[in-house]
């Protein structure tokens, strides 16, 4: 026995049932898959054991005669059963979820390229998750890649993995410090995590170390996905200890490698440093990080046009061209209502103001403090300040506690701690935002009875007194505010800068709300692990009432939150106008199910604080945004305003509190000018860039086409859903609708079929359209296990006429009498097996693609005449208008089955036609852009399996 024997795409019978021979198979074996089978059933024959034979594919017999509703099963069933499909791409046979068109222009730009790399930097919620998952199933199903390495914070790794699972079928393990020796444990000898786990989701800040940097680089996968990438470069000035310098060098070695695919994601590529944006994308060719930061004028026209191959761009406003089409989709973007809601100090809040603010600048204003002492007071009173802004909880607790930088021996120390905790600078050693108070106390001893800390306990007590809305006005405003959301339909989420204020929130609001009916509240700081954060999320968006969040900024990057909530209220105003703009994309995102979120800025008016940081830095931002549709990081540090600002107000006495957008003194003023030329300059520069790097040039109609190409060839959600409905009530199971979906008693399904279907809890199997689902239900996609496994019984079973009838719920042939034609037609149900040949730049890969085709004809004696595509697929639709008598249905369907023999050329001549296809729809896909692109070589492999015959009688009789 050789492979020329068997090539590719031939079929044997071994161990009692067909399988089709793959390509690649090892000398003196056949690589083999079963028949109609999935990828991981793929096995290899070996002529010593395995006794097989050659075996063909018989067309059905007038037995397997059955009514118009078990046709269309059978139809579905083999679109739902293929996992190595033809069709544009490669991998979408095996998708859970339904890319919108504009999700694939990144995709299609990936396919014009050798090797992928990609700068996604989409805007918040548009689906940059969505858009890299495409990528990165498409290459490894076409072969391109064998591995996969997400580098993402630890905090959205568990995110990451779920979607990875549960919407491309790619099972990750999660590389985190917590988990590394587990997975270590796991690995066999003279291998290891990287080399053993193809596909991996890595905490970035665990592999950036020196220790397991270079390791990971020796055998890293071929295809790297890093999330939020803007914070993995950094300016020319940070030091090359840093930890931003540290991530840097970790995918400056992996990119250095020319055949490694590298997908870098961030809303904000650009944060106005103008060295960490050429760092940033000079990842993805060495020639673009050569390239100045101004790119207008006609000079520059080729440098444009370079970057454009690497880098896509896009806000909500970009992608809506792709939603008007002729395939418009049910796109669920919501509309963003903004309000500003402010409250008024009481007086005994007011005098616990001033008499902070009293002690404060006598702590700052010490001329005998060292220089250090002088910085380590001078953080600490304005955190204080921002905790007394917050809530009594947090100012007590601040006044309480010694600062964490009391020790510190340097200033630079002191500032790399406080800056990012105080101001809301990113953090350098995490990508979670920090909720916990610095502290107060800035005493260089231990002693209790010192005159600063009495003060201290004295104002710690004034500020408990405080506690509750009778005394504290931001918590009594709070709360029909919150009534009126819940009121008008909305789940809101309240977010707060410290964890006291969290859990003082959470104690006064739930008996203050007490009287909403069903509502739930919980809340969620930074003092729980990622998986207890994300478990209570879930356990609150899966409560069918009325709920409540309240949350620290842990949640505020990368969570998706939509699924459960639909406003948000900025209890705490950020210092940094970006924590806002991602507080609101938790909610306002794609897959937001309610039509309009609403965001809440909430604000003291005379506390002196909240004033200043709305003024400077909130407000500008938001007219930034109004102005151009997009968000602009702010191009002068706001920890430099914010400095300037608060040395103002601690140094210069009283008059300082009433500074206004205009500043009282020429410094503030001057600097205030300056962030506000920079700030437009920016926000120019930004309105240029989305203009070039939205890639206008994938018009929507060739993304279109790509799409409707995909769901004619595999199925669409409406497909699925039939699909499931029908074969269950086919098989007996009852079933009734549900909000979202429906619900299948499967207490009467044959053992047959329940034996395959996944374990139930009584008996019954919960079907949703759209995910997220609980645990345990089924969501209506192709590559669900329960929607799998019905898929392949009935077409297993249809193909098996050895099975009781009542245990084949669809049949391979059938005769409808209908007023829809005038002549006897007759529809084929065609297999064809289609080898693909992919060029990439590791070499070519060779797949084995299966595709249904249906055909139709009208015979005139022995003139058979074939009908266009639209009337086959018009076919397909048709309802029946009588019965037909069985004698007559044995005719019919014998006369059409005494003709398959001679159909044989032209079910060749069609698999033919459709290797060609594939090459054009590949081709079409990959010049959208005008581009070139690795174009397949496609070549039928005959003979085409006739899987159904089908005749259509006109209701005036046969003709």
């Amino acid at each position: 026995m050789t492979t020329v024997d068997y090539p590719a795409g031939s079929l044997v019978n071994a161990r009692g049932r067909d399988w089709l021979v793959l390509p690649g198979s090892p000398a003196g074996t056949l690589l083999v898959r079963p028949l109609g089978g999935h990828e991981h059933e793929t096995t290899v024959l070996l002529p010593e054991i395995d006794d097989f034979a050659a075996a063909t594919f018989e067309p059905p017999t007038v037995d397997d005669r059955g009514d118009a509703g078990r046709a269309r099963l059978l139809r579905d069933a083999l679109r739902l059963s293929f996992r190595a499909s033809g069709g544009p791409f490669r991998s979408f046979a095996r998708l859970a979820v339904a890319p919108r068109n504009y999700q694939l222009v990144p995709l299609m730009m990936a396919a014009n390229q050798d090797v992928t790399r990609l700068l996604i930097a989409d805007g918040v919620g548009i689906g940059k998750t969505v858009e890299a998952g495409l990528i990165a199933a498409e290459l490894l199903a076409t072969g391109e890649s064998q591995r996969l390495a997400v580098l993402c914070s630890p905090q959205l790794a568990p995110q990451w993995q779920g979607e990875l699972r549960h919407k491309f079928g790619i099972d990750a393990q999660l590389l985190l410090p917590s988990t590394v020796n587990r997975l270590t444990r796991g690995v066999p000898f003279g291998s290891n995590v990287y080399q053993h786990y193809p596909y991996l989701v890595i905490s970035t800040d665990f592999i950036k170390q020196k220790s397991r940097r270079d390791e990971f680089a020796l055998h890293c996968p071929e295809l790297v996905i890093v999330d939020e990438a803007h914070t993995c470069v950094a300016s020319a000035g940070v030091g090359k200890s840093s930890q931003a310098h540290l991530r840097y060098a970790l995918l400056r070695k992996l990119a250095d490698d020319q055949q490694r695919h590298l997908l870098l994601l961030t809303a904000t590529p650009h944060s106005g440093d103008d060295s960490a944006w050429q760092s940033l994308i000079g990842l993805l060719d060495d020639r673009l990080g050569d390239l100045p930061a101004d790119l207008s004028g006609r000079d520059r026209e080729d440098d444009r046009k370079l970057l454009a191959k690497f880098m896509i761009q896009r806000q909500r406003a970009d992608i809506r061209e792709y939603l008007r089409g002729e395939f418009r989709e049910d796109t669920p973007f919501p509309d963003r209502e903004t309000t500003e809601t402010a409250y008024k100090l009481t007086a005994g809040y007011r005098q616990l103001f001033d008499d902070v603010m009293d002690y404060v600048r006598q702590q700052v204003a010490d001329p005998k403090l060292s220089a250090v002492r002088q910085r380590v007071r001078w953080w600490s009173a304005i955190a204080l300040l921002r905790c007394l802004a917050s809530s009594p909880a947090a100012a007590e607790q601040t006044l309480l506690n010694r600062s964490a930088v009391a020790a510190a021996d340097d200033e630079r120390e002191v500032d790399a701690y406080a800056e990012s905790r105080v101001l809301d600078t990113d953090l350098d050693d995490t990508l979670e935002a920090e909720d916990v108070t610095v502290g107060a106390d800035t005493g260089e001893s231990d002693t209790p009875d010192t005159k600063s800390r009495k003060r201290l306990r004295e104002l710690a007590s004034a500020a408990a007194a405080l506690k509750g809305p009778r005394s504290d006005a931001k918590l009594k405003r709070l709360i029909p505010l919150l009534k009126e959301l819940l009121d008008d339909g909305y789940h809101p989420i309240v977010f707060c800068r410290y964890i006291p204020t969290a859990d003082y929130l959470a104690e006064h609001l739930s008996s203050a709300l007490s009287k909403v009916k069903d509502l739930k509240i919980d809340a969620v700081t930074g003092t729980l692990p990622p998986e207890e954060r994300e478990s209570r999320v879930d356990t609150l968006s899966a409560h069918d009432g009325p709920r409540l969040l309240i949350a620290t900024d842990c949640l505020s990057e990368g969570i998706n939150l939509q699924d459960g909530f639909s406003a948000v209220v900025h209890y705490d105003l950020a210092w940094n106008p970006t924590r806002h703009e991602q507080r609101e994309g938790r909610v306002d995102r794609f897959g937001q199910q309610a039509p309009t979120v609403r965001t809440v800025t909430y604000y003291g008016e005379d506390n002196g604080i909240d004033g200043i940081v709305l003024q400077v830095l909130i407000r500008r931002h938001e007219n930034i945004k109004r102005s151009i549709g997009v968000s602009v990081p702010i191009p002068v540090d706001s920890a430099t305003v914010m400095k300037a600002i608060w040395e103002s107000l601690l140094l210069r006495g009283k008059q300082a509190e009433q500074l206004t957008l205009d500043f009282a003194d020429a410094t503030s003023k001057s600097l205030a000018e300056q962030v506000e030329v920079e700030w437009i300059n920016a926000a120019e520069r930004e309105k240029a860039s989305r203009t070039r790097f939205r890639q206008a040039g994938l018009k929507p109609d060739s993304v279109e086409r790509a799409l409707a190409e995909v769901r004619r060839a595999l199925g669409g959600p409406a497909d699925v859903e039939t699909f499931t409905r029908t074969a269950l009530s086919i098989m007996g199971a009852p079933v009734s609708d549900t909000d979202d979906g429906f619900t299948a008693i499967i207490t009467a399904l044959p053992a047959a079929v329940r034996d395959q279907l996944p374990p139930t809890k009584n008996g019954r199997l919960h079907f949703h359209r759209s995910l997220p689902v609980p645990a345990g239900h089924s969501v209506l996609t192709r590559t669900d296990a329960t929607v799998d496994a019905l898929s392949r019984y009935v077409l297993d079973a249809a193909l098996d006429s050895r099975l009781d009838p009542a245990s084949r719920p669809a049949r391979r042939a059938g005769v409808m009498r209908t007023r829809e034609v005038t002549k006897v037609t007759t529809l084929l149900m065609v297999r064809h097996r289609l080898e693909i040949t992919i060029p990439g730049s590791a070499g070519t890969v060779t797949q084995v693609a299966e595709e249904a085709k249906f055909l139709a004809f009208t015979a005139s004696g022995d003139t058979l005449t074939w009908l266009p595509q639209a009337e086959v697929d018009a076919l397909l639709s048709m309802t029946p208008s009588g019965n037909v008598d069985d004698a007559l249905a044995r005719m019919q369907l014998g006369r059409a089955l005494g003709r398959v023999d001679a159909l044989a050329q032209h079910l060749t001549t069609a698999g033919t036609d459709a290797a060609k296809d594939l090459v054009a729809e590949h081709q079409a896909v990959r010049s959208a852009s005008k581009a070139g692109g690795r174009a397949p070589t496609v070549r039928f492999l005959p003979p085409a399996d006739v899987l159904g015959i089908y005749v259509f009688l006109p209701e005036a009789g046969a003709r």
